[in-house]
């Protein structure tokens, strides 16, 4: 029901119950949160998180004077979500960018869909579209989620993404159909290695290391043509 980076809407009970998960000082950034009605974000279970309960958070922007980036981590209870949506597409949060990058990933997201790909974002782009709060910085990445379905489109992500990093600074996942996430830099280099080489799996239950080979052979084959 529920995957990493998820964005999530919480009920006035949720937020209750988030604000008690979390340390005084953190209560006044909570309650902001909550009165801008933005949403949380969907992160790994926590050790011991009890049944029925969903480990969220929020991160608000750097601050302008050391750069310091304040990341809460909540809990709820999953009958407090009013609403979850996917990582916005990139197409939604393009004009949130600097302008220098904004003709560039319209590019990219173009390409992506002509292999029938779709991109979503999060991190610090995805936030600011969201919250239009200034996240972004000289040194900030551009998280990507690519979801292939098949061996086909794996390749073709992989080889897409590393065409458009010289000119962007491109991070983020590839996600398999069983909800197995890879940063795509290290399932590529991965790849070139020996069938052996591992890589880390980042789930919402755990993360664990798995023979990239695996999971590419757990993809389907492109259909046939006839």
């Amino acid at each position: 029901m529920f995957a990493r980076h998820d964005l999530v809407w919480l009920s006035r009970q949720g937020w209750q119950h988030a604000r008690g998960t979390a340390p005084a000082h953190c209560h006044d950034a909570i309650d902001r949160w909550r009165r801008a009605d933005w949403p949380a974000i969907v992160r790994r279970n926590d050790a011991g998180l009890l049944s029925g309960w969903l480990a969220i958070g929020i991160a608000l922007p750097p601050d302008p004077v050391d750069g310091s980036k304040m990341r809460i981590g909540l809990r709820v209870p999953q009958d407090c979500i009013r609403k979850v949506l996917s990582p916005p597409p990139l197409g939604r949060v393009n004009r949130a960018t600097p302008v220098a990058w904004r003709p560039l990933l319209a590019i990219l997201d173009r390409e992506a869909a002509g292999q029938g790909l779709a991109i979503g974002v999060y991190g610090s782009v995805a936030l600011q579209g969201l919250t239009r709060q200034s996240y972004l910085t000289a040194a900030s990445d551009i998280d990507l989620l690519l979801r292939p379905r098949t061996r086909a489109q794996l390749i073709g992500s992989l080889d897409l993404l590393e065409s458009h990093a010289g000119k962007l600074p491109l991070d983020g996942e590839i996600v398999f159909p069983g909800g197995q996430a890879v940063a795509w830099k290290e399932l590529s280099a991965a790849l070139r290695k020996a069938s052996g080489a591992r890589v880390l799996v980042k789930q919402l239950h755990g993360i664990s290391l798995s023979a990239a080979s695996a999971l590419v052979a757990a993809l389907k084959d492109e259909p046939c043509m006839t």
